[in-house]
């Protein structure tokens, strides 16, 4: 039997569609998602609450002339497969294949990159003012902002910018009650408020009443609009919207499974000029059981069996070390017993961080401060300042956009906040947006600050002592993934800060590592010891900055080939560091430089993109021989 969604191709196709169809391409859309999901897996809840939203925006719009700005981008899976994916969807994700999230270079459909969260609103009202400018203010420009992301101060700071310019824009406020975990705060709180009031509802009513009749005004529609909404700002006094206080139309909220209002709403909302919100109610995993249930577990699952929801076991299942990130949870809470000024700050990464492991033993020494970068470190910093130690851990692309409160709120007083940079190095799947790699590079240009990695989980945890013995502002980064050992909590060690050691002596060269490519490149000294008679030296650097120069005087003195190994960035890396140092004391000594190249690192396995940039064994291997035959 032929499906609807077999002959739709682009929007046009869906726009030739009868409105009463919408519902069973939305029941087969969400069908597909499932289905391909449970073979390559991907970011699964957030794109089956947002099916019908995304039938009725390209329904009622005439995209992609119109605009439709996505925020926190995996939400945005159904958009993909009918603007020209749908028989690349297979491919998402993986090496070679499309983006799991928006981007202008794949699509004319995508109007904007959203990897990162609470951005649509600026973007958006850019290009309602470059409508504008261009005279063409009846092009409609459309944000979606859903998935926790509204709690970003971003999007407040463009919310009280696109009130004040009146600029002709609908936002649509996706409220899931969700990111990754459950969402907090007040602004949570408030929606939620909204959602439940009586009095408030049946004002709403009375509002969908009048725009039911919308057409009937003809020219005159913005005057009344004007009258109505503020009579309600007068009504609800005690009960006022604090997006009408931005000067923002509101409406809602409504039911955003139900795909005919849905469409009725945005065609309407189309004739009322100026900036609107329109708040819709959604289930983050609609209309798969087990993800409607358990939310957090299925934002971005393993493959699963599509009947069951059985999700099938991961490659690396027989793996049996820990992951990173547990490492870190599970000291955390060893920390947190042992000193009662210990506490943990995440911004909306709870169980992404493996925070939730020190939330759920001592919740009162937990902070989820919502997807607010720039608050968690200075809040840590706000703490630290009266004596508590802060734990304040943030993925390492995501730290990108605290960076000035780095500098000006800890590092320039000196406060004792530890830096945990989860996700350092390259992700895999997230692709460009995710990828640590430039953590190194940037917190090394900042006085007073220490920057560490781990070779191996082991190290994590001393590290994670160290610098909660050090009461000094500390970064500590490490991959996304599992480490070496089964039998890693072993009793904490304080680790020298600035010192690093020789794991493996040697004669013809010397591989300087920095963090886990460490592990990797002994792996390979030992290797070419065997097949190619060639003595490599590995030193396990430990830190980027303050570097242990002692140890370097010594390799210099001994080695005249020298290859510097990192996960991070080249230009201004820790290569870069070793290089400067090497110039400063005027070293007879070669330098070649690991690392990631200056340019954005397309999507991927781990291996395969670590593979892509050498620094997988082969290409470590075939740079020590290119030294090694120097």
């Amino acid at each position: 039997m032929t499906k609807l969604l077999d002959n739709i191709q682009f929007p046009a196709d869906l726009r030739k569609l009868g409105i009463e169809q919408l519902p069973q391409l939305c029941k087969e859309l969400r069908e597909f998602i499932i289905d391909e999901s449970s073979r390559n897996p991907g970011h699964f809840g957030a794109s089956l609450g947002t099916v019908e939203l995304t039938v009725a925006l390209h329904y009622a719009l005439n995209t992609p002339d119109d605009r439709i700005v996505w925020d926190v981008g995996h939400q945005a899976y159904a958009h993909k497969i009918i603007t020209g994916r749908k028989e690349q969807f297979h491919s998402n994700r993986t090496f070679g294949g499309i983006s799991g999230f928006p981007n202008p270079a794949e699509s004319e459909y995508d109007a904007f990159i959203a990897g990162h969260s609470s951005t649509s609103i600026s973007a958006a009202l850019g290009m309602a003012v470059a409508a504008e400018k261009q005279g063409d203010p009846g092009k409609q420009i459309v944000a979606v902002i859903g998935d926790g992301a509204m709690t970003g101060g971003m999007a407040f700071e463009a919310l009280n910018h696109a009130g004040f310019a009146n600029a002709n824009m609908l936002v649509i406020l996706n409220d899931n009650n969700m990111a990754i975990d459950a969402s907090v705060g007040a602004l949570n709180q408030y929606l939620l408020d909204i959602t439940t009031s009586r009095f408030y509802n049946n004002l709403k009513k009375s509002m969908w009443r009048f725009l039911g009749k919308v057409s009937d005004f003809g020219p005159n529609v913005r005057k009344v609009a004007q009258k109505i909404g503020n009579a309600f700002k007068f009504m609800l006094l005690k009960e006022s919207n604090l997006f009408e206080a931005f000067n923002f139309r509101y409406f809602g909220p409504v039911d955003g499974h139900n795909v005919f209002q849905l469409v009725r709403t945005i065609q309407d909302l189309q004739n009322i000029p100026g900036p609107k919100l329109l708040h819709i109610k959604t289930q983050k995993g609609k209309g798969f059981k087990p993800a409607e249930e358990e939310q957090t577990e299925w934002h971005a699952p393993r493959k699963f069996d599509k009947h069951t929801g059985e999700m099938v076991s991961a490659p690396d299942a027989k793996n049996t070390a820990p992951k990173y990130q547990d490492v870190f949870g599970e000291t955390l809470l060893e920390l947190a017993a042992l000193d009662a000024r210990v506490v943990g700050v995440t911004p909306a990464m709870a169980s992404g961080c493996s925070m939730n492991i020190l939330m759920n033993a001592m919740p009162d020494r937990v902070f989820d401060v919502g997807i607010a970068e720039q608050h968690a470190v200075t809040f840590s910093a706000g703490m630290a300042k009266d004596g508590l130690l802060p734990f304040c851990n943030i993925y390492s692309s995501f730290m990108q956009r605290a960076y000035d409160q780095v500098i000006h709120d800890v590092a320039l007083q000196q406060l004792p906040v530890v830096f945990c940079l989860d996700r350092a190095g390259l992700v895999g799947a997230d692709g460009a947006t995710h990828h640590g790699m430039f953590d190194i590079a940037f917190m090394r240009a900042i006085p007073h600050l220490i920057v560490a990695s781990p070779m191996h989980e082991i190290e994590l945890r001393n590290l994670l002592y160290t610098a909660y013995k050090a009461e000094r502002p500390f970064v500590i980064r490490y991959p996304r993934g599992c480490g070496q050992f089964v039998d890693w909590k072993l009793p904490m060690e304080e680790l020298e800060i600035g010192k690093g050691c020789c794991i493996r002596t040697g004669k013809d060269v010397a591989v300087l590592g920095f963090g886990p490519l460490t592990y990797r490149a002994y792996t390979v000294a030992e290797e070419l010891a065997n097949t190619h008679n060639i003595d490599v030296a590995v030193y396990n650097m430990r830190f980027a900055k303050p570097l242990d120069t002692a140890l370097l005087d010594e390799v210099f003195s001994q080695f005249k080939h020298i290859i510097t190994i990192e996960d991070g960035v080249k230009t201004g890396g820790f290569g870069s560091a070793i290089e400067e140092y090497a110039q400063q004391q005027h070293a007879a000594v070669s330098i070649t430089v690991c690392g990631l190249p200056d340019e954005f690192i397309t999507h991927g396995s781990q291996d395969e993109l670590y593979a892509l940039c050498g620094l997988d064994e082969k290409g470590i291997a075939e740079s020590v021989l290119q030294c090694a035959l120097k």
